[in-house]
């Protein structure tokens, strides 16, 4: 079985592994010139970002041709998926493919501008247990695009109208950060986002929101808590408090996600 992912802190990671096959990173994948792959079982595992795929996932269900007898999908959420699913499926679907099966896992919510991490953390999702069912699933090759149910598609709908309302794509409003001068030029951040956004410049760092997938990286990441958005720290309920998950560790991190070198 292949599995394909697109990690942050680190929960989607832990879920690919989990699934126990052969995990590869989506950033490190797409370099590649040959994206066609052949296995019994094909799988992507990502986080959803305002109810939808990350733009490299999609990036990469475009451009790679999936030859398997299984195609699925692991969404992983914090509060509320608004029915992403289906809103998968459906991409997948305009992109000339098809899935067999599709679900979420919800796990921490490392949002920050509105979730403590530190009361997330403190929380049971029981994650394993909904691991053991997606496990179960997959090893049926079981098939089924998970439903939305109406107040899904009401949080969705209610999301879209407020996206609209600004005048900007999600990623233009959420990847909106500053570097203080918190930051000693340890070299992390620009290690561990996926898309090669953050350099440094006479060892600061410099954070470009061209392609930035807002996938929070940098900022749970950076041990003196330099990298914050621009409106400042009182969006943040708890400023102090940074995530990833307990089972992948920051080198872990770094060889799913470093561009050092390569963008």
């Amino acid at each position: 079985m292949m599995i394909f992912y697109f990690t942050g802190t680190g929960n989607s990671l832990y879920v690919a592994k989990e699934l126990e096959g052969d995990v590869r990173s989506i950033p490190q994948v797409l370099h590649q010139k040959d994206l066609s792959f052949t296995a019994e079982k094909i799988g992507i595992v990502c986080p959803i970002y305002g109810h939808e795929m990350p733009r490299m996932v999609k990036e990469f269900i475009e451009k790679a041709e999936f030859r398997t007898p299984y195609f699925y999908m692991v969404l992983t959420y914090g509060a509320n998926h608004g029915g992403a699913a289906q809103i998968a499926d459906a991409f997948v679907q305009k992109a000339g493919k098809r899935a067999d099966y599709v679900t979420t896992v919800e796990m921490v919510d490392n949002f920050l501008p509105v979730f403590d991490m530190e009361k997330q953390m403190a929380m049971d999702k029981q994650v394993e247990k909904q691991l053991e069912r997606v496990k179960a699933d997959i090893a049926a090759c079981k098939k089924e695009i998970q439903k939305a149910t109406m107040k899904d598609k009401m949080v969705h709908k209610a999301f879209r109208a407020s996206m609209a309302r600004m005048k900007k794509a999600p990623e233009a409003i959420w990847a909106d950060y500053v570097v203080t001068d918190e930051c000693v030029g340890c070299g992390i951040c620009t290690r561990v986002c996926p898309a090669g956004c953050i350099q440094l410049e006479e060892q600061k760092a410099v954070h470009s929101e061209k392609n930035c997938q807002a996938c929070y990286a940098c900022i749970q990441a950076c041990p003196k808590k330099a990298i914050l958005f621009k409106e400042g720290l009182a969006k943040e309920p708890n400023p102090n408090a940074r995530y990833r998950n307990e089972h992948v560790t920051l080198t872990e991190l770094v060889e799913a996600n470093d561009q050092t070198g390569l963008c």
